[in-house]
């Protein structure tokens, strides 16, 4: 039954006859004549013989042991930063293995309860922990303890380590255990990881990233929460790449190091302004009127400014938002100077002078400015037509006490973007020169070949975090589509030999960035190079974010390579699990039994037999309990159509290049921007 079954969780009997051949070689070798004369030349050769039976029964016994401790304790896996490999052909993942029918055999038998005494700790084990429990009260006992918890290779009772799970799930094919790759051509398919908190996302992440560094790729990283860490990674990485000079840092936290970056600066589309500007506006049942209004009046505001040649951002979008008079004049001046009659002043003029003019203005425009009301009236009585005037015209109208209830909604979200320090950062002022801080480009950092880590502090404000994350992906989305018609080249020269850079662009809880504007970028953007690596903790945070399950399952199905740490939810498993094939497994049933004679004629009492049965079940290759039992830094992955590994990641080695904390960071920002250190 050997191709059935592994028959590995028994004793290693193989020791036992590798311990006799090596004893016969032993006394081969110095003692020829101990059971009966031999030559010395011969007895050297029966000798050479029997080591090699020895080794080759004591390697069987060796594969026995180690294939019982690997089921409770991995070998220990440190990757220093500077042996990750770098490729440009394949994305490494980790270490592991490729995962069928014969793992999932495996794991059967591993869970049969004759196997729990190779799987459990024993007794010396469990008699060391007592030892340092007890020693956090006793003074006697500590040094004993201090030992037995040493992490050291020759403790034979040292700790397990507190990575949980089940470690049977990679233990069983760690012996064909090699590094894992994903063939770079997948990537612009984008991979989705989906794991709990502190399972090792962000070290998965880390891995990725610095491979993206080093192959010169345009990196952009998004971290809702603002992880130190993962920053000090990128500058450290950048450092070792060589490309420091194009590191760049958004930091809602530390305003102080950050980069500025207007969100509705840069468009393809003028209407681009409105949408990113009420994105984060609820839009569910009376809502969706409020917000349709708000994205209407935004986006008169915005014609307005581009019209008058000046670049939208939030401050100013606020200022009009309460007070439209300044910017209905100012327009209407450019646009009557240029389309207008040539004596439209002095007709102004005489419609300001009438003293009759205020008594006639409807109830809602009484108490307005009084020049804005000249010009409109002017407007209306020379029948004159502009889209722009009549969309200002039109909000100038409304009713005060109406507007502010339709726009109730959309100032406190931009007062929010807009107050204290952050909002120095995402309204700059772009004629304040004493703000050195540079101003963030994605088509520079693109044309470029940038790196940018965004850090956007959610934990002290999650729905501004969300607000300026979303309008940073219908940013980058937008660019997507300009790069994909035009190429990065867009209004320069053509360069011969010229190569457009892959943008790699990772999402650390993405389902807090994400909104309608999401799903073009994965779904359309793999065309213009974007290869786009998300991070999220279950699928329930992406239907809540997007608002319902078809969406959530929109934008999940565009992504071609999953990565799947520990889960804490079977939906979210099934998500790996039902694309599986089943496979069929195989168990031995012992079976016993005796027939009685019942023919007097003859000396035979009774019949007995014994036999072993084979039975075969078909079982999902994966069921969603192995994901949620996975230990911390474990992951499965399902590539390259339907392939499917089990990964572990290995832990960071020592890293002399890695940044102390901010300050060092802070300090290089400051030299860079021409500031006293």
């Amino acid at each position: 039954m050997s191709e059935f079954f592994d028959a590995r969780l028994r004793p290693p009997v193989e020791a036992v006859p590798a311990l006799n051949y090596l004893a016969g070689a032993l006394l081969l070798q110095f003692q020829p004549g101990f059971f009966f004369p031999f030559l010395p030349s011969l007895a050297h050769q029966a000798a050479l013989g029997l080591y090699g039976l020895a080794a080759w029964r004591g390697w069987q016994a060796w594969r026995i042991i180690a294939y019982h401790r690997r089921l409770s304790r991995l070998p220990r896996y440190v990757l220093p930063p500077r042996k990750i490999p770098a490729s440009t052909t394949r994305l490494f993942l980790g270490r592991g293995f490729q995962w069928d029918q014969r793992h999932s055999q495996r794991l059967i038998e591993a869970r049969e309860p004759i196997a729990r005494k190779y799987l459990e700790p024993g007794p010396l084990y469990r008699l060391a922990r007592r030892i340092e429990h007890a020693a956090e009260g006793n003074l006697l006992l500590r040094p004993l303890a201090r030992l037995t918890a040493a992490d050291r290779v020759f403790n034979p009772v040292r700790p397990l380590p507190e990575v949980g799970g089940d470690p049977a799930l990679h233990g069983i094919g760690v012996e064909d255990e090699s590094e894992v790759y994903l063939p770079i051509g997948e990537r612009v398919g984008h991979t989705l990881v989906l794991g709990t908190t502190r399972v090792g996302k962000t070290r998965l992440a880390e891995i990725l990233v610095t491979q993206d560094i080093r192959r010169q790729d345009v990196v952009i990283v998004f971290d809702p929460k603002g992880d130190i860490d993962l920053l000090r990674r990128m500058y450290a990485e950048a450092k070792r790449a060589g490309r420091l000079d194009h590191f760049h840092v958004f930091h809602l936290g530390y305003p102080e190091i950050s980069e500025r970056y207007n969100p509705v600066g840069e468009f393809g589309r003028i209407t681009e302004v409105a949408s990113r500007t009420t994105a984060p506006l609820p839009d569910q049942g009376n809502s969706a009127a409020f917000k349709e209004f708000a994205w209407r009046f935004t986006n008169v505001i915005a014609q307005a400014l581009v019209g008058l040649g000046r670049k939208p951002d939030l401050k100013t979008i606020a200022r009009y938002v309460t007070h439209i008079e300044p910017l209905l004049v100012e327009y209407f001046h450019l646009w009557l100077d240029q389309e207008g009659p040539t004596d439209w002043r002095e007709a102004v003029q005489r419609i300001e002078a009438d003293e009759n003019f205020p008594k006639r203005l409807p109830h809602a425009l009484k108490g307005r400015d009084l020049h804005a009301n000249a010009l409109v009236a002017y407007y209306k009585r020379e029948n004159l037509y502009d889209p722009v005037c009549e969309g200002l015209k039109s909000t100038f109208e409304y009713d005060k006490t109406y507007f502010d209830k339709l726009t109730a909604s959309l100032l406190p979200l931009i007062e929010k973007l807009t107050s204290g320090p952050i909002g120095k950062l995402i309204a700059p002022a772009y004629g304040d020169v004493e703000d050195t801080r540079p101003l963030l480009d994605w088509r520079k950092v693109i044309r470029e070949g940038g790196i940018v880590y965004v850090g956007l502090d959610a934990l002290s404000d999650a729905e501004v975090a969300g607000a300026v994350g979303n309008a940073m992906f219908a940013d980058l989305t937008s660019i997507a589509g300009q790069l994909y018609k035009f190429g990065d080249t867009q209004g320069l020269p053509d360069l011969p030999g010229h190569r457009p850079r892959k943008v790699a662009l990772h999402a650390d809880e993405f389902n807090e960035l994400i909104g309608k504007e999401f799903i073009p970028m994965v779904n359309k953007a793999g065309g213009a190079g974007f290869q786009v690596t998300a991070y999220t903790q279950t699928l329930a945070d992406i239907e809540a974010r997007l608002g319902d399950r078809a969406r959530a399952d929109q934008a999940i199905g565009n992504f071609n390579s999953l990565v799947m740490l520990r889960v804490r939810n079977e939906t979210t498993a099934r998500l790996l699990t039902d694309q599986l094939p089943k496979v069929r497994v195989y168990t031995k049933i012992a079976e016993s039994r005796t027939t009685d004679n019942v023919d007097p004629s003859t000396p035979v009492d009774f019949v007995s037999q014994n036999a072993d049965r084979l039975s075969q079940t078909e079982i999902e290759m994966l069921t969603p309990a192995d994901l949620i039992s996975l230990p911390k830094g474990q992951a499965f992955a399902l590539i390259e159509g339907g392939k499917l590994y089990k990964l572990r990641l290995p832990l960071a080695g020592q890293d002399p290049l890695l940044p102390q904390g901010i300050e060092e960071i802070a300090a290089w920002v400051r030299q860079r921007n021409g500031e006293a250190v």
